[in-house]
């Protein structure tokens, strides 16, 4: 059966062996129906010549596979049950039905591998948006190199209706920058100097200049092809079972069948003709096709379909996890919220001019990844202020970083980190003002005492409140997990509509609030951006990782990976996860059923002869793999 050998082989069937399996197919077609014009004209010896052209054009690749297989493997496998099975058909003479037998076998393999060209197609095409040349500037010189090549810092030239070659920052001019590839818009982004532009995507109107940040191995587009070409590999655990099942449970139908040769004329008098025919039918319906095709179709079309709305899972796996989610946790920061602050307010103390206070908190968050640190720095670039190297620089996850400058030691984070320095009456009332507006507090100090406060505020976004009430319809309980303080917690989670808010937590927090919700509501989902973020997504059953926004640490320790940092995919996700398995389920209880319908058919009055249980073997076969390509819609 082609699925079984696609399944094996990762359905890594392309355009070649679709079109060769067709051509095969019908030069065996073409020879039945000479083989039949022989012989209802009585040339016996032409007629069997033709057969045997038939057998060995629609049959040789199987009976190589499953012989390997058998061979080497030391397994059993469907192909070589049906080769067998048309074997026995001919040596008894029914020579048309066993050549119908390798035609229609042939012929299905022929329309599964079509229909899996389909599935992998959309796959196979993210491929081709990788550039593989780009125009580099070298002394005043336009350089044409593979992208590949590529190093960072390098200055690369973009001309109108070209495809990025790498991702970096415009350092020179302006464009639209067509990015639905990447982000999912669909409409062209405006981009102009320092703006970031990505691998892949499309330059509208304008010459751009991009400065190189990323080599060609670790663009976003390199990760999502990565991503892609892993989910494609790996397997959920019932395929696994399947595929072990079958080689078990194809030994137990060559053992049926030899008893089925041997008993029927002793028991109830059937003729050794009759009897090894029948044996032979039960050898084709009794195979495991259409069971094994029940999976895997169904999972790549999922992920296919995923994909195309620019959610990549990292294997079939995750599909069924994500199915059975009871809880979706979210972090706060990058993932209901936009994950760009913005800098509001700076109030300096203790003598501390206010551009100085800037100054020193960027110069000691410089080397953080947090949105708030670089939304920091940000601002005080966009001042025109020159930051300092800092010295000794530690960060404490979830509190924040503390450094020196000009051998003064400093801490910026959160109101924990000021050990011993108490705050005024009027520094307490200020920071739970801005909190109760919800924006997060950035406390500075040296060694004796608090030399500023910045607030910072990052809006929540405009979908939050729209998928929390989905997920709340699919009666799935919605929690917020954040570091920030209690007040701007709450206000936050208001906005995005989630009651249950759990403030104040470390990494390690997260991670035990995980546990305690897994084992009491089974799967959990988590979404975050971060690297605090990383052990929580790791721990939840199902962990979602905002791919344009999130760290290389996030991205990585998460099972799915929203490419357009749009939450609004995650009811999408889950309920592609649900529609999976009920297809699954469906398939598989189809094909036993018609498995089991076919078997009692051939043995209680020979209802069926040899080509009508191939018609029904391969047929629900077909119809199975159908089925699961209805998840590409």
């Amino acid at each position: 059966m082609e699925a079984t050998l696609s399944t094996k082989k990762g359905f890594s069937f392309g355009l070649w062996e679709s079109h060769g399996s067709a051509i095969v197919t019908s030069f065996c077609l073409l020879f039945i129906i000479l083989a039949y014009l022989a012989r209802i004209n009585d040339h016996f010896f032409l007629e069997i010549t033709l057969f045997l052209f038939a057998y060995l054009i629609g049959g040789y690749q199987k009976a190589l596979e499953g012989l390997h297989t058998l061979f080497k493997e030391k397994d059993l496998d469907v192909d070589l049950l049906m080769v067998i099975a048309a074997i026995g058909a001919a040596a008894i003479g029914y020579w048309m039905d066993g050549a119908i037998l390798i035609f229609i076998f042939s012929l299905s393999g022929t329309l599964e591998g079509y229909t899996m060209e389909r599935t992998n197609k959309d796959i196979r095409s993210i491929l081709d948006l990788r550039p593989e040349k780009a125009v580099l500037l070298r002394n005043a010189k336009q350089v044409p190199i593979k992208a590949e090549e590529l190093k960072k810092d390098d200055t690369i030239l973009v001309k109108p209706g070209e495809r990025i070659a790498a991702d970096g920052i415009i350092s020179q001019g302006y464009s639209a920058i067509y990015q639905a590839t990447i982000t999912g818009e669909s409409v062209p982004v405006d981009k102009t100097v320092d703006d970031e532009v990505f691998a892949g995507t499309v330059n509208g109107y304008g010459a751009i200049e991009v400065k190189v940040t990323k080599l060609a191995g670790e663009t976003m587009l390199s990760k999502i092809i990565h991503l892609v070409q892993e989910a494609t590999k790996e397997k959920p655990p019932n395929q696994l079972f399947v595929e072990k099942f079958e080689g078990i449970y194809a030994k137990i139908v060559v053992l049926t069948a030899i008893v089925l040769m041997i008993a029927p004329p002793f028991l109830i008098g059937w003729s050794w003709k009759e009897t090894i025919y029948r044996a032979m039918i039960f050898l084709v319906v009794a195979s495991p096709c259409a069971l094994v095709s029940s999976i895997m179709p169904a999972i790549l079309s999922a992920i296919s379909n995923a994909s195309k709305e620019r959610v990549l899972f990292k294997g079939g796996a995750h599909l069924e996890n994500i199915a059975g989610v009871k809880a979706v946790i979210f972090d706060k920061t990058g993932t209901l919220t936009y994950g760009q602050p913005v800098v509001q307010e700076i109030i300096s103390y203790e003598g501390t001019p206010e551009m100085e206070l800037l100054k020193i908190t960027a110069s000691i968050e410089a080397l953080s990844e947090h949105p708030i640190a670089r939304s920091i720095v940000q601002y005080a670039i966009n001042n025109d202020l020159e930051l300092e190297h800092s010295t000794n620089l530690r960060s404490l996850q979830g509190l924040g970083v503390e450094g020196s400058l000009n051998g003064i030691n400093y801490k910026v984070g959160k109101k924990d980190m000021l050990d011993n320095i108490a705050l005024t009456k009027e520094q307490e009332n200020l920071a739970l003002k801005f909190e109760q507006q919800g924006r997060t507090i950035i406390f500075v100090s040296n060694e004796q005492s608090l030399i500023g406060m910045i607030s910072i505020f990052d809006q929540v976004r405009l979908e939050a409140r729209s998928v929390i009430k989905q997920l709340k319809n699919m009666n799935i309980r919605v929690a917020l997990l954040t570091g920030d303080n209690e007040v701007t917690a709450k206000k936050i989670g208001e906005n995005a509509g989630i009651e249950e808010i759990y403030s104040g937590l470390l990494p390690e927090d997260k991670v035990e609030f995980i546990k305690k919700m897994t084992t009491k509501y089974g799967k959990v989902a988590m979404v975050g951006d971060g690297i605090n973020d990383a052990p929580a997504l790791a721990a939840a059953s199902v962990g979602i990782a905002m791919g344009a926004a999130g760290t290389d640490i996030a991205i990585e320790a998460a099972d799915v990976v929203l490419m357009a940092d749009n939450i609004e995919k995650i009811p999408f996700a889950i309920s592609l996860g649900k529609r999976t398995n009920r297809i699954i389920k469906q398939n598989v209880a189809f094909a036993i059923g018609v498995a089991l319908t076919l078997i009692v058919l051939n043995f209680i009055g020979g209802i069926i002869n040899l080509p009508e249980g191939v018609v029904g073997h391969e047929g629900s076969t077909v119809l199975v793999i159908l089925s699961g390509l209805r998840l590409l819609r």
